[in-house]
């Protein structure tokens, strides 16, 4: 087999079923179906997979064009390798309102990290602020 360089590589994978994980954090499983040569990526029959602890539910998306800039990984999903997941399938609906429960958790440790940490006399930046350092 001869090296391809760059996403030309991904050709060989297209039609196959693949798992991306984007910059925002979204986890997002479908069937490659066009790249370019910025490696932007085209999906079908794609969901959105949510993952609160031991349960995980999956949002169905359609066609998803994702920019490549955006890709953080990719990888193909094998189809015919059983799945021995310990994980727990539930409904769009239950895993959204764990989704909303984690994340106002961690909103309310970092209140009570920020206001320790400016009891000492410390401050975090803001992340849009980072960009002037």
């Amino acid at each position: 087999m001869n090296y391809v360089p760059g996403t030309a590589s991904l050709i060989d994978d297209i039609d196959k079923k693949h798992l991306v994980l984007l910059r925002d954090g979204r986890t997002l499983i479908g069937y490659l179906r066009s790249i370019d040569q910025f490696a932007n990526l085209v999906f079908h029959q794609t969901v959105e997979r949510i993952h609160v602890g031991k349960k995980f539910g999956d949002i169905p998306r359609g066609i998803f064009i994702v920019r490549g800039e955006n890709v953080v990984l990719l990888g193909e999903i094998d189809v015919e390798k059983p799945c021995d997941a310990v994980l727990q399938q539930v409904s769009i609906e239950e895993i959204l309102e764990e989704q909303r429960l984690q994340q106002q958790a961690k909103q309310e440790t970092e209140k009570v990290k920020i206001a320790a940490l400016k009891d000492r006399g410390l401050s975090i930046p803001k992340a849009d602020n980072l960009d002037e350092y």
